[in-house]
């Protein structure tokens, strides 16, 4: 990995945990796990963004298969990692128990964000699998909350 991107992972984690600061201090009568959500918020419309900027071609998001990262996918790799780091370290301080499944996550994605950002393009896969199984999780969630809410509602 060049020291240019351990060099933004290293700042990335800084300014995350900066970010998560300020944003506690502004809204301190809020709970941890608000301001941290507000800081996911920011990443994950961040990570979008560049994610969306840096497909080269839009007729083939993913061609040519097996191709060297451009700069600025692999800035984008480096960003979202500072972010996972940032996050499984505020996961560990924020529960009272360690939720075993977002650790792994945290885990998986740091190492193939690492991968990545090594070789270029490893571990896409196991990335794409991680990301699915989180997608279904959520959607399940979102599924079991608007059900919730509408037997509340009907009733």
């Amino acid at each position: 990995m060049e020291d240019y991107f351990v060099k933004l992972v290293f700042w990335g984690v800084i300014s995350w945990t900066a970010a998560f600061l300020f944003i506690r201090k502004i809204f301190s009568n809020r709970s941890f796990e608000f301001c941290n959500r507000i800081v996911s918020t920011i990443h994950a419309t961040l990570a979008v963004t560049m994610a969306s900027i840096s497909v080269e071609d839009w007729s083939c998001p993913v061609c040519p298969l097996a191709s060297k990262s451009s700069t600025l996918q692999m800035q984008t790799m480096a960003v979202s990692l500072a972010y996972l780091i940032y996050d499984l370290v505020c996961c560990l301080f924020d529960d009272k128990r360690v939720d075993l499944d977002n650790t792994i996550h945290h885990l998986v994605s740091i190492v193939g964000l690492v991968a990545g950002l090594a070789y270029q393009k490893a571990m896409a896969f196991g990335l794409q699998i991680v990301s699915a199984f989180w997608f279904y999780k959520i959607a399940r969630m979102v599924s079991y909350k608007l059900t919730k809410w509408a037997s509340q509602k009907a009733v």
